[in-house]
């Protein structure tokens, strides 16, 4: 096999969770360009339908469907209608987080089981669901998305946000064993980190503190609409068959200070 066919993903069939906007909308956009069918969910059942469309115009069959990660039945639900499209899931994107900004002695204990449950409950749903197939098709890569966030802490200055470091950081471990785990299956299981990337989510904080953060960044910019698109074929494709249990981090250098 050469170069440019460790890569093909065409006509592969990825679920990408999170997936009708921000980072796990850039991988969407990042596959369907290399010929992958995708299944996009989230809550919001009408953003996924409009990124399926706009991903279709590529030549690939993309649905939108809408689901909580932190439900089973709703996951599992998920998997069984991309089953009956598809036959078969090649790809699992765990995208689907969220945050919460609050200093952790004033955080109610409701808002710190938000986080946890979408970030890591919901990844441990949808790879035990999804994994359960994959197992049967003796093959499948998994890509959990980590963050900077999850490899250590943040001056209080720029964010309060120690739960969802705290989930981005289970997640890497959760990688890691599984990865240890289902090898045997032939299930590579590695994870993205990001660094600053304006989304819905960080919006709020790049608008308020871009000053503080560009400086600690080496390539003083942030993140853009294809920085992150590499690294994700990468791990979905065969071209990663013998990479497992590995966080690749896409930060601009942020995290080798």
């Amino acid at each position: 096999m050469n170069a440019r066919e460790l890569f093909d993903l065409k006509g592969r069939v990825a679920v990408i969770t999170g997936g009708s906007i921000g980072l796990g909308r850039q991988i969407a956009q990042a596959f369907a360009e290399m010929g992958t069918d995708v299944v996009l969910c989230a809550r919001k059942r009408e953003r996924c339908e409009q990124a399926a469309e706009e991903l279709r115009k590529l030549g690939v069959r993309a649905v939108g469907f809408s689901c909580d990660v932190t439900h089973a039945e709703q996951v599992e639900e998920t998997v069984r209608a991309t089953l009956a499209d598809f036959a078969r899931i090649d790809i699992l994107v765990n995208n689907a987080g969220i945050s919460w900004g609050a200093p952790l002695e004033q955080m109610q204990l409701a808002d710190w089981h938000k986080v946890l449950e979408t970030n890591l409950t919901g990844t441990f749903l949808f790879t035990r669901t999804v994994g359960q197939v994959m197992i049967q098709q003796r093959r499948g890569k998994i890509i959990n998305m980590a963050s900077v966030a999850g490899l250590g802490g943040a001056p209080p200055e720029v964010v309060q946000a120690t739960a969802y470091h705290a989930s981005k950081g289970a997640v890497i471990a959760f990688t890691k064993d599984l990865a240890c785990k289902w090898a045997i299956h032939n299930i590579q299981v590695n994870a993205l980190a990001p660094g600053w990337f304006p989304t819905h989510m960080s919006d709020w904080v790049i608008g308020h503190r871009k000053e503080l953060l560009l400086p600690s960044i080496p390539m003083h910019r942030f993140g853009n609409d294809d920085d992150l698109k590499g690294a994700a074929v990468f791990l979905a494709s065969d071209a990663s068959s013998y990479v497992t249990g590995q966080v690749i981090v896409v930060d601009g250098g942020l995290s080798a200070w």
